[in-house]
């Protein structure tokens, strides 16, 4: 039996008011879930990894690791460090700015309080399962998974674990495209803990917001894919099978002026 622990955080937030732009504030063009996945002799080692992380700002004072606190330099240098670490990466965008442009009544969903949030929460774990599945099946191993996301203001989990008993019991009104491999994975298992508490999480942000960077704009129009092309090896990659690693909700052709630059330095 193979054991994987994945660890889940996100990056914007699931507003649909005023979206930033370089000349304004306002929420997020983009809201990113991403998760970092390791085996279980790895999940050991991760609070070492983010030591020699954080080793390298001795002056930050601090043992967790915030990719948004540090400076562009620091932020280089850390995702160059995860490169090379056994570490599987996966994460899925949403680009808000095309929601608008469904019908009014899938438009009235999507912003229902965390209606998106829990959507890409699917999406993440149909990917992650299926990956952590077949590499397992390869070796003629079932798995199992253990998923733990970061603490975030305002989310209802129970909500959240809700909507994923009603999709592993078939109570979906419209059959999925994909499924999460419920054989691998409990809802019940789930676990919720602060940023702060687990070395995974704060490898998640780093996957995360390092995707982030390429994607949402920063208050002088421009994004900075280099953070996601250093962890280009990271991201998962299944044979035949588009979109695992990184996905672009809705499609990347209708997201490219936002993704274009992203997907050109990650080939």
């Amino acid at each position: 039996m193979d054991e994987y622990f994945v660890y889940i955080d996100e990056a914007g937030d699931e507003g649909f008011g005023k979206l930033r732009t370089s000349n304004s504030g306002g929420q997020s063009k983009w809201l990113l879930l991403g998760a970092a996945i390791v085996s279980k002799e790895n999940d050991r080692r991760l609070p070492k990894w983010r030591d020699e992380i954080m080793a390298m700002f001795p002056q930050k004072g601090r043992r967790d690791l915030h990719f948004k606190n540090l400076k562009h330099e620091q932020k280089v240098a850390a995702c160059r460090h995860l490169s090379d670490k056994p570490v599987g990466a996966c994460v899925v965008c949403s680009d808000k700015t095309t929601i608008p442009d469904l019908s009014p009544e899938a438009l009235a969903v999507y912003k229902s309080k965390g209606h998106l949030y829990n959507y890409l929460v699917r999406l993440l774990l149909e990917r992650v399962s299926l990956a952590c599945a077949l590499r397992s099946e390869r070796a003629g191993r079932n798995c199992k998974i253990h998923v733990t996301f970061s603490k975030r203001g305002g989310t209802d989990y129970g909500v959240m674990r809700d909507y994923l008993f009603l999709m592993r019991d078939g109570r979906e009104r419209l059959p999925p495209t994909r499924s999460i491999r419920w054989d691998a994975l409990n809802p019940e298992d789930i676990k919720v803990e602060d940023h702060a508490n687990r070395a995974g999480l704060q490898i998640a942000d780093l996957i995360t917001s390092a995707t982030y960077a390429g994607l949402e704009r920063n208050p002088y129009g421009d994004t900075e894919p280099r953070y996601a092309a250093l962890l280009s090896r990271r991201y998962l990659r299944m044979p035949g099978i588009k979109g695992t690693g990184i996905t672009i909700i809705p499609k990347a052709s209708l997201a490219k002026a936002e993704a274009g630059s992203l997907f050109d330095v990650l080939g």
